[in-house]
């Protein structure tokens, strides 16, 4: 397995750090719900660019990492329903918790086929959520434009957990150098992303 080149792995620290910021102090003052999903989200990123750092890309091998790529956009993608769409709340909430044990579930008693596409709706839908409903609060003028950013980083996750699935699966869509070569980079930018557009809102 590739290891990480030092500029990488200063990339995965800067986003570590990036991370700590928002949980420390860029989501007070919301909802108790949407605090808890946000912080879950951030706090997930946080360990998981920390087990890259500490064990190198050999942490993509395991199961775990595709429960961490599930993690990360549908808690953010519930925060986000919770604080901003709140009549269909019950309902995205029922999908996280069901979308998140079908994934998990899925890994380890169905083909990888099968896995593959449960994988794929679940990270389409809260993908599409991220980056769907704030630029259409934007576009509403109920947020401010930065707000927006937001749905530049829930691109930017949703492309780094189809990159993780197909690897896992030993179909990638690229080829592995360069997915490892390029995720530090797409943490990145997918967390500044997300810190300027709560900043912005």
């Amino acid at each position: 397995m590739k290891t990480i080149s030092t500029p990488n792995r200063i990339l995965l620290l800067l986003t570590i750090l990036m991370a700590a910021y928002q949980i420390a102090v860029g989501i007070d003052g919301l909802d108790r719900i949407a605090v808890t999903c946000y912080t879950i989200s951030f706090g997930v990123l946080l360990v998981a660019c920390l087990l890259l750092i500490i064990f190198g890309y050999e942490i993509l091998q395991s199961s775990l990492v595709v429960i961490v790529s599930t993690i990360i956009p549908l808690t953010l993608s519930l925060g986000l329903i919770w604080e901003y769409w709140q009549p269909i709340r019950t309902l995205y909430l029922v999908f996280s918790i069901l979308g998140f044990f079908a994934v998990v579930i899925s890994r380890r008693f169905f083909p990888d086929s099968v896995a593959v596409i449960l994988l794929a709706l679940v990270h389409g839908v809260s993908g599409m959520v991220i980056f769907l409903l704030p630029i259409l609060l934007t576009m509403n003028g109920e947020t401010n434009p930065g707000f927006a950013l937001i749905g530049i980083g829930g691109a930017l996750i949703g492309i780094g957990g189809l990159l993780l699935s197909f690897l896992r699966t030993g179909r990638p869509i690229l080829s592995r150098d360069t997915i490892l070569s390029i995720f530090p980079a797409l943490l990145l930018l997918m967390t500044t992303a997300f810190i300027l557009g709560f900043l912005l809102r």
